[in-house]
């Protein structure tokens, strides 16, 4: 790299005269990274190891915070980001009142440098994430919304939801046609609530993420209650799907991101376990040594479903644990289907199955540590470069 910027600096500060004039020279001082062609500096940002590395360089100098900050780098690198997707882990220690965050390579976890990310020095403020959307995570603390980026290690607090309810569910997401993230909210009365409960969520509020945004009201019609302790929201081509009760019945509930507008889909079974299976929504239910079916949402305006049966006779071979039983986590960009034991063990694993070539094969991680209550894991995760504004 040096060598680089010396020969543009020989190349770009040589008059015709052969001597470097007094407003270039003057420019380098202030600036000496401007010597540099802009598709150089590009290409020396997309070859740094992560992008914790880059969101630092937006204090070199005011042209590389420029590029750093400006939205075709952000979709460049995310476009090279999802041909290497990561597992993110979000672990809950036992021996100290904190969390973290920790990425992995998907395709193969024991090479990677393994990036960790501290998140809270407290107790009183451990909170579940939503899953990764193009790099981003969402955590709700009572009637606080954060938005993280893990590659970079910045977090970013959005105004205060403006209600006197403590119960509060939020679902993240992406429109993808005006490149917009947004954060759904409602309240109830309560927060943990029954199926047999009359009350509905009420106060939908709408944030997108940006300088100088606020909540927005805006209208549901459709009465229902996302259960406290179930799916965080799935989000597919600009739809979040979450799971809710409609007068004590499971529903499905999509929300459009582009037009902000609810819909209900009706469930052909009453199942909370809600995937991405190869870019469709689709239910999941629990798995024990192979045996698998799917719901997939093949069409929602029709309300369409078909149903996938599956049995993965090769797990004998990689489960020691017999009674041990595994919840679905969709498919990877490869295709595999994803399983993950519904409790810790230590070294963590999961089950990558293989429909075509009907195989199977046991990912171990190692690297998390052993002293940890519980954890979650997302995969096909991102690095994202993104740097998040202040939203006041």
């Amino acid at each position: 790299m040096r060598s680089a910027m010396k020969r543009v600096r020989k190349e770009e500060t040589i008059g015709n005269n052969g001597q470097c004039s007094k407003k270039q020279d003057e420019s380098h001082k202030k600036d000496p990274f401007s010597i540099l062609p802009l598709d150089l500096i590009v290409e020396i940002l997309f070859k740094l190891p992560a992008a914790k590395s880059i969101a630092r360089l937006v204090f070199v100098s005011k042209l590389w915070s420029s590029i750093i900050r400006g939205k075709d780098f952000t979709k460049l690198y995310l476009t090279r980001s999802f041909t290497r997707p990561r597992l993110l882990f979000v672990v809950f220690l036992n021996y100290m009142p904190t969390q973290f965050l920790q990425s992995f390579s998907q395709e193969d976890p024991s090479s990677d440098p393994h990036h960790r990310v501290n998140i809270s020095p407290h107790r009183c403020h451990l909170w579940s994430f939503s899953p990764p959307v193009r790099g981003l995570i969402c955590r709700q603390n009572d009637t606080t919304v954060i938005i993280g980026n893990p590659s970079t290690g910045q977090f970013l607090t959005l105004p205060r939801v403006k209600s006197r309810r403590r119960g509060l569910f939020s679902f993240f997401g992406y429109d993808p046609v005006n490149d917009e993230y947004k954060v759904l909210c409602m309240t109830v009365l309560q927060v943990r609530q029954r199926r047999e409960s009359r009350v509905v969520a009420e106060e939908h509020q709408v944030f997108t993420l940006g300088a100088k945004q606020k909540w927005r009201r805006i209208e549901c019609n459709h009465d229902h209650l996302p259960p406290s302790f179930t799916t965080k929201g799935v989000c597919i081509n600009g739809v979040v799907y979450y799971y809710a009760w409609i007068k004590s019945e499971g529903s499905l509930i999509s929300f459009d991101l582009i037009s902000e507008e609810f819909n209900v889909i009706k469930l052909p079974e009453d199942i909370r376990c809600l995937v991405n299976y190869n870019g469709k929504i689709a239910l999941a239910s629990h798995s024990k040594l192979g045996a698998l079916y799917l719901w997939v949402l093949e069409d929602a305006s029709k309300q369409e479903w078909s149903k996938i049966s599956l049995l993965v006779p090769s797990w004998t071979d990689l489960v020691v644990d017999e009674n041990l039983y595994f919840n679905v986590r969709g498919t990877l960009s490869t295709g595999e289907l994803i399983f993950t034991p519904t409790r810790p063990v230590r070294p963590f694993y999961f089950i990558s199955f293989d429909i075509k070539e009907n195989n199977a094969k046991k990912v171990v991680v190692e690297g998390i540590g052993d002293n940890f209550p519980s954890l979650e894991i997302y995969f096909n995760h991102v690095e994202s470069p993104m740097v998040l504004s202040n939203v006041s």
